[in-house]
């Protein structure tokens, strides 16, 4: 069974940052499709950056480029994600995510089998 643990969520003042941690285990996750989600209260789960850790290959979301960076540590099974010059819009439940297939597009939920239970954040102005 593959589980995601995220961590790192806080509150911050805007420009701010923040790194959270998604914390994997139960499976070698050398060849998976990891991603970042996060989910604003009323609104859909929206994809934010994906990494391929077999290749270190990276997406992001045009919402969150130059300002976000993820990244896969492969010796700890932990992936990060980096968040600068945060805003109150930036404020949501953050999700990490896993696949070893992505079928679809990377930035959709449906794409990924495996779900953190999310961390918040809270940026506020």
């Amino acid at each position: 069974q593959v589980r995601l643990v995220e961590s790192g969520g806080g509150s911050v003042q805007a420009g701010g940052s923040l790194r959270l941690a998604c914390t994997a285990s139960g499976s070698r996750y050398s060849q998976f499709h990891m991603a970042w989600f996060r989910q604003a209260a009323g609104k859909e789960r929206e994809g934010l950056a994906t990494i391929f850790t077999l290749r270190g290959t990276t997406n992001y979301a045009d919402s969150v480029k130059g300002r976000f960076t993820i990244s896969h540590d492969n010796a700890q099974n932990t992936l990060y994600l980096q968040m600068n010059d945060l805003k109150p819009e930036d404020t949501a439940m953050y999700y990490c995510a896993a696949t070893q297939v992505v079928r679809g597009s990377w930035s959709s939920e449906g794409s990924y089998n495996y779900w953190g239970q999310g961390t918040q954040v809270t940026v506020s102005s």
